[in-house]
């Protein structure tokens, strides 16, 4: 690793002054109302090339439980409960297998990236090695096909269903499910695990829907029109072709060296660089993982949330760019002259600022220790702090820009100007082009029910919308009171790990398995959170300051809502537990097995909260 670069006071005061200078250039006053869906310009986010739909008898039956979507959520929580010895539930995928985001996003370059050892799930029970520190999409789909194989949950599984509505049966005590395809059955209890990356969206760009040459979005990608496949077999169709990809976040990071090595040009079409770090892929050491303990990754999922929520552990098993950062941020506070037990959340922020303003001089030296043009070089230094928008680590994203077909088009920015019939228009100049690929990201900030494509109704009819209408509202971000037997799976109002999405699967599996438990063993018909244990919760969510991810004054971006003003309701709906994402998961696992379930009322006899 390189020595920390030396700053000293004017040259950090010069930085910041560029960062307000850059963020100011790329706030838009429209926020995130300037994003548009896909539908009628590329294909539809319902589209799903990769499987054909068989035609199928519509279901009408029941089910003691039901997950909605067939990711690492679905398969994580529902092999939990065939570890608990649930048998009688049913999985509704969108998609024609499982696999979730992976299932879909099946762009050239794919890959997680966060350390294949903890980002996928149940490794032990399935008896899988990772290939590599980091491993590619189809090893990931593969996985989650193999989970499934594993605990024999395809017969579970209705794939290219889309599911329609939830509504409360108050005399029933059940869900009664309706699916575009005609379903309509009733669940005992229902799961919401469709992801936070599930609903794909274009920019707002004008002109975009008059463009008449091929176009696609990464999460739908169209190998018809590139050639190629997902394995990173060369897309031969865009040999001579014109190609120009819009977005240069983590999805374009992945993609761009395949398209720059594959295509007769590429056009990189840049609003904002992504701050890129060293990545450093390895392969996995066959006699090394074989002569780990049993309880392996039980151990190096809390190392890596210790690390990320105390920056302090006595070993670092995964050493990676995330907990390298949590290390780095901590090591300047401990460094103060304050005693540890004096040391504040100002001081954790001012620690971090300070780190991070030698990390990212680092990063922007690395653009040039590999970029050859000097120009190019410049545009490609990420002026903002690391952790405003989703860190980037790869290896070959830089070196692409030295390949003479590749030309960056920076757009200051300002964004694409327009797009027409047969092109893009940046600054008044046209760039004609045969493929455009649209690297534009997904809903992050919307509405809750429209990322999902479908309404819940609760007790006496009341919308999902309608109650979150002001913010999320839950107890540990699972329950919510007035929608019984339901729960929301995810990280926000809980351990808010957005760093490796799985580690909140893994324990909400757990959490789910031991509440359908009690209620078996109880008898009871109905689990909610209470009122009071709901608001409680709610307030507490409100306590929490901004950490280190987004921020006002940060680029604008997902991660703090496009640069506009987080109010009560933004705070709400990305909120965390008070004391952070490893005491998240110490309060769960006493409180699932403690035998209380404090702030829950089953069949309407509440469950006080502790403390």
């Amino acid at each position: 690793m390189r020595q920390p670069p030396v700053l000293d006071a004017t040259d950090r005061e010069a930085m910041h002054r560029k960062y307000a200078v850059e963020r100011e250039k790329r706030l838009r006053s429209d926020g995130i109302r300037q994003w548009r869906a896909l539908d009628g310009i590329v294909a539809s986010a319902d589209t799903d090339p990769f499987t054909a739909v068989m035609p199928r008898e519509t279901v009408h039956d029941h089910v003691e439980f039901l997950f909605i979507g067939g990711g690492f959520a679905g398969l994580t929580i529902c092999a939990r409960l065939k570890e608990a010895g649930f048998d009688d539930f049913r999985i509704l995928e969108a998609g024609g297998d499982f696999g979730g985001v992976w299932y879909w996003n099946r762009f050239p370059g794919a890959m997680c990236d966060t350390a294949a050892m903890v980002y996928l799930p149940l490794l032990e029970e399935t008896g899988h090695m990772p290939s590599a520190k980091y491993v590619h999409g189809p090893e990931i789909l593969a996985h989650a096909q193999r989970i499934g194989r594993h605990y024999d949950l395809y017969p579970h599984a209705l794939f290219s269903t889309h599911l329609e509505s939830l509504t409360w049966d108050e005399s029933a005590s059940r869900w009664i499910v309706r699916t575009r395809e005609g379903d309509k059955f009733t669940a005992t209890t229902v799961a919401m695990g469709t992801g936070p990356l599930n609903r794909p969206h274009l920019p707002g760009i004008p002109g975009i829907e008059t463009y008449q040459g091929e176009a696609f979005h990464t999460a739908r990608w169209d190998f018809n029109v590139t050639g190629g496949d997902w394995d990173g077999g060369v897309m031969t169709r865009l040999a001579d072709k014109r190609v120009g990809i819009i977005g240069t976040g983590a999805t374009a990071v992945q993609c761009i060296p395949q398209l720059g090595r594959d295509s007769g040009e590429l056009f990189v079409f840049q609003r904002t660089p992504s701050a890129v770090d060293v990545r450093g892929n390895h392969p996995i050491d066959p006699q090394w993982y074989a002569a780990l303990e049993p309880g392996w990754q039980a151990k190096w999922l809390r190392n890596f949330v210790q690390l990320q929520a105390t920056g302090l552990a006595e070993e670092d098993l995964v050493h990676d760019g995330w907990t390298d950062g949590a290390k780095r941020i901590v090591a300047r506070m401990l460094a103060s002259d304050k005693p540890p037990a004096e040391l504040t959340h100002a001081d954790f922020m001012a620690a971090y600022h300070d780190s991070d303003d030698e990390q990212m001089t680092r990063i922007r030296a690395r653009v040039d220790e590999i970029v050859e043009d000097p120009q190019t070089a410049q545009q490609l230094k990420a002026w903002y702090r690391q952790y405003c928008k989703r860190p980037c680590f790869h290896d070959d994203y830089l070196p692409t820009y030295n390949r003479p077909n590749v030309h960056l088009v920076d757009t200051d920015g300002r964004g694409v100007e327009r797009i027409d019939e047969t092109g893009v228009w940046v600054d008044g100049v046209h760039y004609e082009l045969d493929v455009i690929v649209y690297a534009s990201g997904f809903e992050f900030n919307s509405e809750y029910t429209f990322k999902s494509g479908l309404e819940v109704y609760g007790r006496d009819g009341r919308t999902l919308t309608e109650t979150w209408a002001e913010g999320m509202q839950t107890f540990q971000g699972m329950h919510i009171h007035g929608f019984p037997n339901l729960f929301i799976i995810g990280h926000a109002q809980g351990s808010a790990l957005l760093s490796n999405i799985t580690s909140n699967y893994t324990d909400q599996g757990f959490t789910i398995a031991a509440i359908l438990g009690h209620l078996r063993a109880s008898g009871a018909r109905t689990v909610e959170a209470s009122a009071a244990a709901q608001a409680a919760w709610v307030e507490s969510v409100l306590t929490v300051p901004k950490g280190i991810v987004g921020g006002p004054d940060c680029t604008p971006g997902y991660y703090n809502n496009e640069g506009q003003h987080e109010g009560r309701r933004e705070r709400l709906n990305s909120g965390r537990f008070p004391g952070g994402s490893l005491a998240f998961f110490d309060y769960v696992a006493d409180w699932r097995t403690n035998g209380r379930f404090e702030g829950l009322e089953f069949d309407g006899a509440a469950v006080p909260p502790s403390g």
